[in-house]
């Protein structure tokens, strides 16, 4: 009899403990979880001293998301470009972490990738000294409009450089490099070698912008694609072909402030 109320006891301490552990286990990781989800929305800034329009740009990375490129930036109704507002530091220097492989081994330097973010690029319209519309050294975007690459979910507090009355654009092109797919295989276009640092070609989303409306939220909807290897600035309009590049957003808008 004692022997048994001794081995009831031992059980009756093991489950207590193991529901302890359980418990515990759970608690800790949903805390995890919790700093995970802080530490990824990051807020930053660009062109503090504009004296134009202030607005926030909120992104909300989507299922596909694996540090992508990026620029935002402003047209008129006529898509006539007139400013940049937030681009990809190793962008707007045209100097990457993974830039120079003179060595046989990777390591920073500077690159020019002209399928990255062709659109944008091409309506910034500045050519640099070997023909193409990427930033570069000696070519670079203001430090004012470029920061690091966010890593998830942000909000860019910006401004436009003057005031704006009326309606404007809002743009963000985005691409990021290894996305293949059936169609955009790793040798659809062996002859040209800046496609292969595109993958699927990068996406364009707009939001129309009226600043005598009271609406002061404008969600961003992709308008179409970009050239695979950005040999020219125009504006694709077949998505059909494009799969977990459409999965990188899961939404963006602006705010007016």
């Amino acid at each position: 009899m004692k022997k048994h109320q001794n081995t009831s006891k031992t059980l009756f301490l093991f489950f207590t403990a193991l529901l302890v552990f359980v418990f515990t286990s759970n608690d800790l990781s949903a805390q995890k979880r919790k700093k995970e989800k802080q530490v990824e929305h990051l807020i930053f800034q660009t062109n503090p001293n504009g004296n134009g329009i202030e607005m926030s740009i909120e992104f909300t990375k989507g299922s596909s998301h694996n540090h992508p490129l990026m620029a935002i930036w402003v047209e008129d109704m006529d898509g006539n470009y007139v400013q940049t507002l937030y681009v990809a530091q190793s962008i707007a220097k045209g100097y990457f972490s993974y830039g120079d492989k003179s060595t046989g081994r990777w390591k920073a330097g500077e690159i020019s990738r002209p399928a990255s973010l062709p659109y944008w690029a091409h309506k910034r319209n500045v050519k640099n000294d070997i023909g193409n519309y990427m930033p570069k050294p000696g070519f670079e975007v203001a430090d004012a409009y470029s920061g690091a690459t966010p890593k998830g979910n942000f909000n860019l507090n910006t401004r436009t450089d003057k005031m704006i009355s009326g309606k404007f654009r809002v743009l963000m092109e985005i691409n990021q490099t290894w996305d293949w797919n059936k169609h955009w295989t790793n040798s659809k276009y062996p002859d040209e070698p800046d496609y292969k640092t595109s993958s699927q070609p990068a996406l364009v989303y707009a939001a129309e912008i009226d600043t005598d409306s009271t609406q002061k939220e404008f969600p961003l909807t992709v308008i179409g694609r970009s050239h695979h290897s950005g040999a020219d600035g125009k504006l694709y309009n077949d998505l059909n072909t494009i799969t977990t590049a459409l999965e990188i957003v899961s939404e963006i808008k602006v705010i007016l402030k």
